[in-house]
C-alpha cells in the first residue's frame, strides 16, 4: 500500500524540503572512520608518576635491583649456596668455573651445563709468605646445577635443603671464596643483607614519621615555636657523629648481646638524622602554607589537622619518598663504615659490616684480594637506591 503525501499537511511539507539532509549521506571518499584509541579518561597522580618512571633508564634499573635485593635478602637462606657458618679452607680462592675440562681424561671437554673445580692444596709454598698454596682440582670436575641440596634451614616453620644453585654432588662451592675462618663469602654476604638492610629500613622508618612529623608541625604552626625549634635543629646538625660512635663503641661491652647493640646503632642513626628530614620538610611547608587552596580552607573555617592531612602532607610526601630512597643507601654505607671500625654486630649474626672487619689490615688485603668482596655488596645497594631516587625525584617533580 502505497501512502501519497498530501500537499497540504505542513510535516509532508518539511519532509520534502528537507528530504536529502534527512537521508543517508554516501561516506566522501578518503574520510577516515577509524575509532580513536586514546583514552579521555583523566589519569591519577601516582598513574602519572609511573608512567614517567618508565621512561627513565636508571630509575627503572634502580627499581629491579631494588627488587631484586629485597628478594634475595627475603629469601636470603634459599639464596646461599653454602651454610654461612661453616669452616672449609681458611682464605680459599674463589672457585673457578667453566663450560670446560681441560686435561685427556673422560670428564676433558666441553659441557652444556657450568662446571666448577674444588679448590686443594697444590703442594707448593708461597715464597714470600711461605703459606701453602691452593688451585682447582681438574680432575674432579663439578655440574653446578639448580635447585641443588645443600644445609638445611628453617623457612615458614619448615625445614628446606633445598637452594637456588649448587653443586651436583653437594660439595661446597665458594664463588667468592672464603674469609679466615674458612666460611663462604657469598653465602655470608647474601645472610648478612638481611641485618644491613633491616637496620636500614628500621632507621629510615623512624627518621621519616619524626622528621615529617616534626618539620611539618614546626613549619605550620611558626612563630615563637619554629624560631627556637628551629635552633634546637642546628645544634643536632652540628653534632659531631663520629666521636659519638666511637664512644659508643667503647662504652657498649664487647660481651654485650647483638639485640642490644642493633638498638644502641638504630637509636644513633635515627637520634642525628632526623633533624635533616624535618628542616627540609619545615620549608615546604613554609611554602604550600601560603598557597591559595591553603588559605581558602583556613578561611571557610577548617581546622589545622584537616589542613595538614588533605592539603600539606600530600605535597610534603613526593619529597619525603625521594627522602627515603636516598637516605637508605647513606645508612647502609654508615653501618659498613661503623663495622669496619670494629662497630658491628656480633656473630653469629651476619652483616656487611662485620665482614669488612676481615679487611682491615693491608697485608690481608694484598694477600687475599677476594676478602673485599662485600664491598661489592655494598657498592650494588648503594647504586640501586641512588638510580631509584633519582628516578622517582625526575618523575615526581619533572618541572
Amino acid at each position: 500500500m502505497t501512502v501519497t503525501p498530501d500537499p497540504r499537511d505542513p510535516a509532508d511539507a518539511l519532509i520534502r524540503a528537507h528530504g536529502d539532509m534527512l537521508a543517508p549521506q554516501p561516506e566522501e571518499e578518503g574520510e577516515d572512520t577509524r575509532v580513536s584509541t586514546v583514552s579521555s579518561e583523566g589519569q591519577s597522580y601516582g598513574k602519572l608518576v609511573w608512567r614517567r618512571l618508565r621512561r627513565s633508564v636508571p630509575g627503572m634499573l634502580g627499581l629491579t635491583l631494588v627488587s631484586l635485593l629485597l628478594l634475595i635478602a627475603l629469601f636470603a637462606p634459599f639464596m646461599a649456596p653454602m651454610d654461612p657458618k661453616q669452616p672449609t679452607i681458611p682464605f680459599a680462592p674463589p672457585d673457578r668455573i667453566s663450560w670446560h675440562v681441560p686435561g685427556d681424561g673422560p670428564e676433558a671437554g666441553w659441557r652444556l651445563l657450568p662446571v666448577t673445580f674444588a679448590t686443594v692444596e697444590t703442594g707448593e709454598f708461597d715464597p714470600v709468605t711461605f703459606q701453602p698454596l691452593f688451585g682447582p682440582d681438574y680432575d674432579n670436575p663439578r655440574r653446578i646445577v639448580l635447585f641443588a641440596r645443600g644445609w638445611e634451614y628453617s623457612f615458614l616453620g619448615m625445614t628446606w635443603d633445598r637452594h637456588l644453585f649448587g653443586a651436583e654432588d653437594g660439595s661446597p662451592v665458594h664463588i667468592l671464596g672464603t674469609d679466615k675462618l674458612g666460611r663462604d663469602i657469598l653465602s655470608r654476604g647474601i645472610i648478612g643483607s638481611q641485618i644491613s638492610l633491616a637496620i636500614a629500613l628500621s632507621s629510615i622508618s623512624l627518621i621519616t614519621i619524626i622528621g615529617t612529623l616534626v618539620g611539618i608541625t614546626s613549619g605550620y604552626v611558626g612563630g615563637r615555636f619554629d624560631q627556637w625549634f628551629q635552633r634546637f635543629v642546628e645544634i643536632i646538625l652540628a653534632f659531631p657523629q663520629l666521636p659519638l660512635y666511637l664512644a659508643l663503641a667503647s662504652l657498649i661491652p664487647v660481651t654485650a648481646p647483638s639485640g642490644l647493640f642493633l638498638t644502641f646503632v638504630v637509636a644513633v642513626i635515627v637520634g642525628l638524622g632526623w633533624a635533616q628530614l624535618s628542616r627540609e620538610v619545615r620549608s615546604k611547608t613554609l611554602a604550600l602554607r601560603q598557597v591559595d587552596y591553603v588559605r581558602a580552607a583556613l578561611a571557610v573555617g577548617a581546622s589545622d589537622g584537616r589542613i595538614v592531612t588533605r592539603h600539606i602532607l600530600p605535597n610534603v610526601m613526593s619529597h619525603v619518598i625521594v627522602a627515603v630512597t636516598l637516605g637508605i643507601p647513606t645508612i647502609v654505607l654508615l653501618e659498613s663504615f661503623l663495622g669496619f671500625l670494629g662497630f658491628a654486630v656480633k656473630p653469629p649474626m651476619i652483616s656487611w659490616g662485620l665482614m669488612l672487619q676481615d679487611a682491615g689490615t693491608f697485608s690481608v688485603i694484598g694477600s687475599y684480594p677476594w676478602i673485599l668482596s662485600p664491598v661489592g655488596f655494598v657498592l650494588l645497594n648503594v647504586f640501586a637506591f641512588n638510580a631509584l631516587g633519582d628516578g622517582l625525584r625526575d618523575a615526581i617533580d619533572p618541572y
